[in-house]
C-alpha cells in the first residue's frame, strides 16, 4: 500500500511540475512590460477639483424649479471617471453630467431643485460615484422655500377648561350591563 502512495505522490509531482515549465514558456514579454507600467500606475488615482461644492439658492418660491451646475476639473495624471450621480431625494435630480474627464480637463453636470416646503430652509446632498481615491465625492445645494400662499392654514386647537378632579373621590358608579341573551345570562358587559 505505502509503494501505491509513493508511487501516486510521485506522478502527481512530475505532472504539477511539467505544467509550471509549460506556464512559464506562454509568458509573453511585451504583457509583462503592460502589467509593469499598470502597477506602476495604480497608486496614481484622478484628482478631482470643484468650481464650488455647495450652492445656495436662496429664497425661492414654493413649487418653483431652480437649476444650477456644478463644475470638475481633473487635476490628476489619469483618467477621472464618473459612473453615477445621485441625490437624497425626487426633488433633486442631477443630469447631464460628464463621464470622463482627462487630466487637466472640465466636465460638469447640472441639478435642477423643485422645492417645496412651508418656510423653511430646505438642504440636500448630491453624491458622485468616482474612480477616485474615496470613490465617493459630495456636493450640497440649499435653499429657503417660501411658504405656499395656497396651502390650507392649519387650524388652531382649542383648549377648553377641563373641570377640576379631586383625585380623593371615588368615582360615580356607572350603571351595570347584563347581557339578555341565551347562555349570556349573568355575564357583565362594562
Amino acid at each position: 500500500m505505502k509503494k501505491v502512495i509513493l508511487g501516486l505522490s510521485a506522478l502527481c509531482m512530475v505532472a504539477f511540475t511539467s505544467c509550471k515549465e509549460d506556464a512559464a514558456s506562454k509568458i509573453k514579454s511585451e504583457n509583462i512590460a503592460v502589467a509593469a507600467e499598470r502597477d506602476a500606475n495604480a497608486g496614481d488615482f484622478p484628482v478631482i477639483s470643484f468650481d464650488k461644492t455647495e450652492h445656495d439658492f436662496g429664497t425661492i418660491e414654493n413649487g418653483t424649479p431652480v437649476e444650477t451646475t456644478f463644475k470638475y476639473t481633473n487635476t490628476g495624471n489619469s483618467m477621472l471617471v464618473v459612473s453615477n450621480i445621485k441625490s437624497t431625494c425626487g426633488c433633486t435630480v442631477p443630469s447631464n453630467w460628464t463621464k470622463e474627464v482627462a487630466p487637466g480637463e472640465t466636465g460638469e453636470f447640472a441639478v435642477k431643485f423643485n422645492g417645496k416646503g412651508n418656510g423653511n430652509k430646505v438642504s440636500k446632498s448630491v453624491t458622485m460615484t468616482t474612480n477616485t481615491e474615496k470613490g465617493k465625492e459630495i456636493v450640497k445645494i440649499s435653499a429657503f422655500v417660501e411658504k405656499d400662499p395656497n396651502a390650507p392654514e392649519k387650524a388652531a386647537v382649542k383648549q377648553t377648561a377641563q373641570p377640576a378632579v379631586n383625585p380623593l373621590a371615588t368615582p360615580a358608579a356607572a350603571p351595570r350591563k347584563s347581557s339578555t341573551q341565551p347562555g349570556h345570562e349573568g355575564h357583565n358587559h362594562d
